[in-house]
């Protein structure tokens, strides 16, 4: 098969394979395989030439990117999980796999309908493929990209960075001020304050944090994680569950939809690993709207073969 493969040589850790023993395990596989960093500039563009098959290896960023970019184009892709958290990996039941065995199993691997999640909103259209939210995640997130991550900068150990992430969130959850938010799930007025709210195409984001333990990307449904100021208990257990490495604590109320308007008046949002406005944001920040659906199948994955 011909290979596009697109890496990001600053995922993960020091321990992660090198672009010419990625491409060389591919090769050695069988396949014709031409290679393209990330870090390039105008690296989409390879996107553009015809393959079998493109091959993503880094984390969940460059793996939604590219995908973003391949909606609607019917090319499947592999995942080779490198990154942190690896929750579209995990999702696909590829974690734990050596990368090797994942190659040599492309021919035959399960070939997996994915939804995307589709919102606009004052940014106009964009995609996302793990989710979308407001509140304490997204309100973290955009702290420690504000430091550069500086309270994670000691931290080698892939497992040891996500523990760090859970903790930081399960004590900002303590005095965290709930936000007003105006909600409209299939027709129905959901309004009110929410300690948390997130739009979730898969079960888990960021740091493995899995709030939608029955979510399936491939239903054409979106599922919602409201938590209020009632349920901010049930919300510290799931990140104590987390961060001891239990499964999913079952105490959060998930609703599944197909449609999701929220009233936005500049508060702070969440599309998969971006935050909403940033310093470059050159939208006006004033009241407006954020209707999100699901492009149902918009996508293939290679899952575990």
């Amino acid at each position: 098969m011909k290979v596009t493969l697109i890496h990001n040589p600053d995922a993960g850790d020091d321990q992660q394979p090198s672009a010419d023993a990625l491409f060389d395990l591919i090769v050695r596989a069988g396949h014709t395989a031409s290679y393209q960093s990330s870090k390039d500039e105008n690296w989409q563009r390879v996107l553009e030439k015809p393959c079998d098959i493109v091959a993503v290896a880094g984390g969940d960023g460059i793996v939604g990117t590219v995908a973003t970019h391949l909606i609607g184009r019917q090319v499947p892709i592999a995942v080779l999980p490198m990154g942190t958290a690896n929750n579209v990996a995990t999702t696909l039941g590829l974690i734990e796999k050596p990368l090797k065995q994942l190659i040599a199993g492309w021919a035959t691997a399960p070939r997996v309908k994915f939804d995307a999640g589709k919102v606009n909103g004052p940014w106009n259209l964009k995609y996302f493929i793990e989710g979308l939210g407001m509140g304490l995640f997204t309100e973290t997130m955009y702290r420690l990209d504000a430091t550069d991550n500086v309270d994670l900068a000691h931290l080698n150990d892939t497992g040891e960075k996500l523990k760090s992430v859970l903790e930081i969130l399960r004590e900002r959850l303590r005095s965290f001020t709930p936000n007003r938010l105006q909600i409209t799930l299939d027709g129905r007025d959901m309004s009110g304050e929410y300690v948390l709210l997130e739009v979730m195409n898969i079960s888990y984001i960021g740091p493995n944090l899995c709030l939608a333990p029955h979510a399936n990307p491939s239903d054409g449904l979106l599922d919602i994680v409201l938590v209020s100021k009632d349920d901010q208990d049930n919300l510290s257990q799931c990140l104590s569950h987390c961060i001891k490495g239990k499964l999913p604590y079952p105490g959060l109320t998930v609703r599944k939809a197909e449609h999701l308007q929220i009233e936005w008046d500049g508060f702070t949002v969440h599309i998969d690993d971006e935050v909403w406005p940033d310093k470059a944001s050159e939208f006006p920040i004033s009241f407006n709207s954020i209707e999100v659906k699901i492009d149902h199948h918009a996508l293939e994955f290679l899952a575990a073969p």
